[in-house]
């Protein structure tokens, strides 16, 4: 422990003074600490300094003069007068070094009179000045005016000028000036309750009027020396000023210390929403947290950090931000932060540089501001019903408490034992009554006292004048009883959140990937290394938990605690690792389950009783007991008591701890003593090793920022470092985003170059692009002038359209669409669409579904991927460099020429892979269509006389039949998203002279994305033409433009399964007939890899399947190869000139079931081929009944659809392969006449009886069976 006190550098102010009587005020701002100067100046703050810390220095703890003096006053240094609250403060703080190591500071802040008649003077002129200015201020501002004139010197003016001069004043006769002091302790570990209880007792012996029973330096020496930290598991007890204190740490396989009071959190912000702050922590967002009071701001950062277990906070964490780092908000990455909010300001008034993913936090007005886009914690409402079992326990209502009571603050401050015991104590003067007075109607007070009954307490009447001596021993025992509770309270929840995290991955050690031999090996490859493999581990978990789970693993904590696994093999296991995993060990042991059962049960913490027991045992029985402090070698006259005043303590004998020849230690207790300091010494330094090879680790790890921002006075260069550290760590941030969404999206290709799985859930790619999103509004809050709105990107947008939308304005031409247009008139070809960054945010200005920036700057981002425009856009976006001058500062990641450009090529690499993070996300919006049906010219009229339709379906919906003008092949229509578009339904009504239309295709595009869709046909429309169509079925297949092409070719991408092309469809109907046919060893496996590609549809994750409709109807599906098994031997495609057609066999077969009664006798097996045959007749008859004009390949097209969605394929094959009318169609040699080659495509068939197919509505439409 180091100890130190620190105070105000007084003579700053008498120089400030000076300077300002001659004119030279621009000093003030360096010795001030940055507080305006219309405040009075006993509101003023100044800078403070350390006065001294012993010991001077300690190997493993260096002395951090900047942090602490920052952290021990981080307003800087007050004056007080008499009539002001001179309460003594306590406050803790933390300082996180670089490589992510703690230090707690536990401070005791209070006020001391000023003995200097120097800087009373020098105060007295300061009002004086002030008091000048503020009359004239008050006095031009009603004079300002000609009609006023008269009313300037209004009653109303004077008095209320009369009263600020009184309560802004300060007269070196009349008032006393006080200025604040503090002592501070510092520990490698929180003991927070024992350190605070130490120093309250030393600030009572300084102001007591009784010295205290030894000078000062020997309780510190004793501290800091004599008390040894308990080991863990046990208690110690070591002795302050006046009475006993007590500490403990948690066993080896307990939860780690934590000695700040949850109670105080969750009374502070109420149970829902500190689960849903603590949600904001796991997925590291940015937190922020207000609050006037700074142990509110530590007990809420520290509460919140700690129930994280079994994972750590990896990014910035200042949970008190001095005023002269507000800068540090500006920070683009993670971080956990807490600001002292001034009285009476405003949230409204905060300018904060980002705030799309930020989580606000006021903690004193209970609220908190959640990110848009925010997951739920899994089964959060059994959680919260668990969590507030507990709190209900113990007395605390699960809402919280508003603690806005200027009265509740100062019991929070001032422990009630210190009120009562402090008769001679300047705290609680002559109006202890009327504090009382003041307490009684607060709920803790009222808590307490309901708790004294339990425990035959009586506080009802205290008499705070009468004699304290019997009172004193009963509030003690109930303040212990308090304590203990707290203490008690602490760990149960802190069981309950573990319990939820030791539940959830219980089975994470089975998706830990460990491919490294040797750790060298494992750290310089870490980057290009998976160590988790997070697909399987999704698939494996119940859909409620996904949304929340796969944003979890892909966060800088989740990363370090699976690394951490794969260094255990090596060395030691990280503390924390150890215990769960051995927690672990124990669910496994009590659930024998298999770990693939998942189950969204939730269970219960059950270890609540015997954690509670454990703590009390150790708080109730004492194991070791520290040495008694002393009295010291001290030179006679010094560590002189002066009521009122912290002396100044000598320092030699502060400098070191006890020799062998202190006559007050027994030779033995100071060897066994040194040896557990070794230990302990050893114990951090071996600490500080493994953190050391831990952050080595880390800093290589992905997606690595700044770890810590070092708190001093900083200098413009240590800024400008900072922010190249920031530039290079979005930098850096960028690339392993942009590199981990290609291999995912790039599947299994991927996994031949050794990237880690094939697949990637559309859950997993949300989650990416969610995480893209928050990477660009960090970079674009980065650095910012101005902040204009919550979302940075989107404000430079719309400035970016305003100033285009000027430019176009004045350079209108009306030719720009001209050549366009002219394209389309053939008919033949989609216009193509003009790429325009301003035309992509008009669409998302359009959707009223959005309404805050921040979700249209995310639409934006998701429109920009999904078309291909992203980079392009961006690129465009900064080329508008007088724009970005005056938006950004020069260091801004946007104005470092060299990262943009790299930054813009890694998003350009996700052009190489599709995305569909528009469209499947914003479903119901409305989209623009357009549609062109391409017919073959040579072969067909120019002109029909019909009337045609069009449906378009889509994974989403269909449009309904829509009426195609006369002779107009192209038109646009508006529907609710589609989806990924599936099928066209195209037909005519036959009407007029010429109704037969032979279409080569159909084109569809979605004008927002971009996307178009082929549809092929080549075939004619037309009754007495082909099969006698007048509606044809045709399904889609997604066009790459042709730069995608280029970008695939070098990305090496198998290209998309395609659906039917002209080309086989002519050849079956023979229009050709030039296509050689396939045989039959071709058509054989055409079926199986038919089959095939079906059952692997099924065994994919839903998420994952692409669309049915293709692998049944599409070029390689099922219906195309059961249609080239029964094409073969098929009897000349001829007779009478006339086409014959499968659906002609299959009929004939219905008319031979339907006369012909073919039971002979009563087995089994007949009467199941009777039903068959049944069904079989059924089925045909629906589909030639339908109120459908559809052709005989798209009747048996249906006919397979069906048989395959009820199972009955391979029932019928055989009835229709022993059907008498397979002799006169089919040649000998035909496969449907060969029974071994039935037999093994009935056998290839029933793999998939098992999967519940659903088909989509166009493929059946109007067919009731």
């Amino acid at each position: 422990m180091q100890m130190w006190e620190k105070e105000q550098n007084l003579e700053v102010l008498y120089q400030w003074l000076e300077a300002d009587r001659h004119g030279k005020s621009q000093d003030a701002a360096n010795t001030t600490s940055g507080e305006n100067f219309d405040q009075s100046p006993l509101r003023r703050t100044f800078k403070s300094k350390v006065l001294a810390h012993y010991p001077q220095n300690i190997e493993w703890n260096p002395f951090d003069q900047d942090a602490v003096n920052m952290l021990c006053m981080p307003k800087g240094l007050s004056f007080r007068t008499q009539a002001d609250n001179k309460d003594p403060q306590f406050h803790s703080f933390i300082i996180t070094r670089e490589d992510g190591s703690r230090t707690y500071g536990f401070v005791l802040t209070f006020y001391e009179e000023v003995t200097s008649k120097q800087i009373c003077t020098a105060m007295q002129t300061l009002y004086q000045m002030h008091n000048a200015e503020q009359y004239s201020t008050v006095y031009a501002s009603s004079s300002c005016s000609m009609d006023s004139l008269a009313s300037s010197i209004d009653e109303g003016d004077t008095t209320s000028l009369l009263k600020l001069q009184r309560y802004n004043s300060y007269d070196i006769n009349r008032d006393t000036l006080y200025v604040s002091k503090s002592i501070c302790l510092i520990t490698p570990l929180p003991f927070m309750q024992a350190c605070k209880k130490f120093l309250v007792q030393l600030y009572k012996a300084v102001t007591s009027q009784q010295p205290p029973p030894l000078p000062l330096e020997s309780y510190i020496h004793n501290i800091l020396y004599e008390v040894p930290l308990p080991p863990p598991g046990r208690s110690l007890k070591f002795y302050g000023v006046y009475e006993p204190v007590i500490c403990q740490r948690p066993g080896p396989n307990e939860l780690p210390l934590s000695d700040y009071p949850l109670r105080e959190a969750f009374e502070l912000l109420g149970l829902e929403n500190l689960v849903q702050v603590f949600t904001c922590v796991l997925l590291e967002m940015q937190i922020l947290l207000y609050s006037q009071d700074y142990q509110r701001l530590m007990t809420v950062a520290e509460g919140i950090t700690t129930l994280l277990f079994p994972f750590q906070w990896q990014h910035v964490y200042v949970p008190i931000l001095p005023a002269s780092l507000l800068h540090f908000l500006d920070a683009p990455v993670p971080y956990l932060m807490g600001l002292q909010s001034k009285e009476g300001t405003d949230r409204s008034k905060l300018e904060l540089p980002q705030e799309a993913n930020l989580c606000f936090v006021d903690i004193d007005n209970h609220f908190i501001e959640l990110p848009e886009e925010f997951p739920q914690f899994p089964n959060k409402v059994d959680f919260i019903q668990e969590l507030s079992e507990v709190l209900l326990q113990f007395g605390i209502p699960p809402e919280g408490r508003l603690h806005c009571s200027e009265s509740a603050t100062k019991l929070k401050n001032l422990v009630l034992k210190d009120l009562v015991n402090d008769k001679k104590n300047g705290n609680v003067s002559t109006n202890n009554i009327s504090m009382y007075e003041l307490l009684k109607g607060n709920e803790t007070i009222a808590r307490l006292q309901a708790l004294a009954k339990r425990t035959g307490v009586t506080v009802g009447k205290m008499d705070f004048s009468s004699s304290l001596g019997e009172k004193e021993k009963n509030l003690k025992l109930q303040f212990e009883e308090a304590e203990l509770r707290d203490y008690q309270l602490n760990v149960q929840l802190r069981e309950v959140f573990a319990n939820r995290f030791t539940q959830m991955f219980a089975d994470y050690e089975a998706f830990v990937i460990q491919t490294a031999q040797d750790m060298e090996s494992w750290l310089t490859n870490r980057e290009q290394m998976q160590n988790f493999d997070k697909a399987s581990f999704l698939s494996d978990q119940p859909e409620p938990y996904l949304p929340f789970l796969s944003r979890f693993i892909e966060t800088q904590m989740f990363a370090t605690f699976i690394d951490n696994k794969i260094m255990s093999q090596w060395e030691e296991k990280d503390p924390l690792l150890r215990v769960f995993d051995s927690r672990v060990e124990k669910i496994r042991l009590y659930n024998v389950r298999a770990p693939t059962l998942r189950t969204s049960i939730y269970q219960k913490c059950n270890t609540l009783k015997e954690a509670a027991q454990s703590i009390e045992q150790r708080l109730m029985k004492m194991d070791h007991t520290a040495i008694h402090p002393h009295l010291l070698d001290m030179k006679i006259g010094q560590g002189k008591y002066e009521q009122g005043f912290f002396p100044k303590l000598q320092s030699d004998v502060l400098a070191s701890g006890p020799t062998n020849n202190n006559r007050w230690v027994s030779r033995s207790a100071t060897t066994q003593r040194r040896k557990e300091r070794l230990r302990q010494h050893s114990e951090h330094i071996g600490l500080d090793n493994d953190l050391r090879e831990k952050y080595m680790q880390e800093a290589r790890s992905l997606g690595k920022n700044l770890r810590q921002p070092k708190l001093s006075d900083l200098s413009p260069a240590v800024i400008a470092q900072t922010n190249c550290k920031f530039v290079e760590g979005l930098l850096k941030e960028c690339r392993m985003k942009t590199k981990r969404m290609l291999v995912e999206k790039m599947g299994h290709e991927a996994v031949e170059l050794g990237h880690g799985e094939a697949n990637i859930t559309g859950l997993e790619e949300n989650t990416l692009i969610a995480s893209l999103c928050d990477l660009l509004e960090r970079i674009w809050s980065h650095g910012l002038q101005v902040k204009q709105g919550k979302s940075a990107l989107w404000s430079h947008l719309i400035q970016f359209q305003d100033r285009e939308e000027k430019q176009e304005h004045l350079v209108e031409s009306p030719v720009a669409l001209g050549p366009e247009r002219r394209k389309s008139d053939s008919g033949v070809v989609l216009p193509t669409l003009r790429v325009s960054l301003i035309q992509d945010m008009r669409h998302i200005q359009n959707m009223s579904e959005i309404k805050t920036d921040v979700g249209r700057a995310r639409a934006w981002i998701r429109l920009s991927l999904e078309k291909k425009l992203l980079s392009q856009h961006l690129k465009q976006l900064l080329s508008n460099q007088p724009l970005t001058k005056k938006l950004y500062k020069r260091y801004a990641f946007l104005r470092c020429e060299e990262e943009r450009e790299q930054f813009l090529y890694h998003l350009l690499s996700l052009n190489a892979v599709d995305y569909f993070c528009f469209t499947s996300v914003f479903t119901t919006i409305m989209i623009p269509y357009r549609s062109v049906i391409i017919p073959i010219k040579k072969l067909s009229n120019a002109i029909i006389t019909s009337n045609p339709w069009i449906c378009v379906s889509g994974e989403l919906g269909d449009t309904g039949v829509m009426q195609i003008p006369k002779n107009l092949l192209e038109m646009t229509f508006e529907c609710q998203n589609l989806g990924k578009l599936t099928t066209v339904q195209i037909g005519h009504d036959n009407s007029g002279l010429l109704a037969k239309w032979l279409v080569d295709c159909v084109m569809v595009r979605n004008e927002i994305t971009g996307h178009t869709y082929r549809f092929p046909c080549g075939r004619w429309l037309g009754k007495g033409i082909d099969d006698g169509s007048l509606e044809r079925i045709l399904i889609g297949e997604l066009i790459t433009s042709a730069s995608d092409e280029d970008l695939v070719k070098q990305c090496r991408t198998p290209p998309q399964q395609k659906s039917p092309t002209t080309a086989r469809r002519l050849s079956i109907t023979s229009l050709t007939g030039k296509t050689a046919k396939p045989n039959a060893g071709q058509i054989q496996e055409g079926i199986g890899e038919a089959v095939n590609n079906i059952v692997k549809h099924f065994h994919k994750p839903e998420k994952e399947r692409g669309s049915l409709t293709v692998l049944l109807c599409g070029e390689n599906g099922l219906v195309a190869a059961l249609e080239q098994v029964f094409h073969h031997g098929f009897k000349s495609a001829r007779i009478f000139h006339k086409n014959v057609f499968i659906w002609d066999f299959v009929e004939r077969a219905v008319a031979y079931f339907e006369t012909t009664d073919q039971i002979l006798d009563n087995e089994d097996d007949v009467l199941i081929q009777k039903s068959s045959c049944k069904t079989f007749c059924h089925y045909v008859n629906a589909i030639n009944t339908a109120p459908r004009n559809i052709g005989k390949d798209g009747k048996f097209q249906i006919l397979v659809c069906l048989g395959t969605r009820d199972h009955l394929l391979p029932q019928w094959i055989p009835l229709l392969a022993e059907c008498p009318a397979i002799t006169r169609m089919y040649e000998e040699s035909a496969l449907l006449r060969d029974r071994m080659t039935v037999n093994s495509l009935i056998r290839i068939l029933q793999t998939i009886q098992d999967f519940t197919i659903i088909l989509e509505g166009s493929l059946i439409k109007g067919v009731d069976v």
